[in-house]
């Protein structure tokens, strides 16, 4: 169940960022609410998962997907650039968090 929190809560830390942006400097109410929520409920499901996961493990894939999935929906909703880079670096992240979801069992 640890590893469903993580991915809750990393969905979670998404939204947190994407929000973020959203807020234009937290003066747009809405996002800014939804920014906030957001943060609570990654920061509650992370604190689940890390009941049962070590916290190296568990923060650093938390931070992991939420880096990777607010990079790619960050171009799909805000129109940023994806680089050849960016898409080096999300196969490197992804190899890591992989690499420390398998060093965990």
């Amino acid at each position: 169940m640890a590893w469903v929190y993580l991915l809750i809560a990393a969905a979670f830390e998404v939204v947190f960022a994407l929000a973020t942006n959203a807020t234009e400097g937290f003066t747009q109410l809405g996002p800014s609410l939804l920014t906030i929520a957001a943060a609570a409920g990654g920061i509650f499901f992370l604190s689940l998962a890390l009941k049962t996961l070590d916290v190296g493990v568990g923060y650093t894939v938390w931070t992991g997907i939420g880096a990777v999935g607010t990079v790619v929906l960050g171009s799909l909703i805000f129109g940023e650039a994806m680089t050849v880079a960016k898409v080096l670096a999300f196969v490197l992240i992804i190899g890591g968090v992989l690499g420390l979801r398998l060093s965990a069992r």
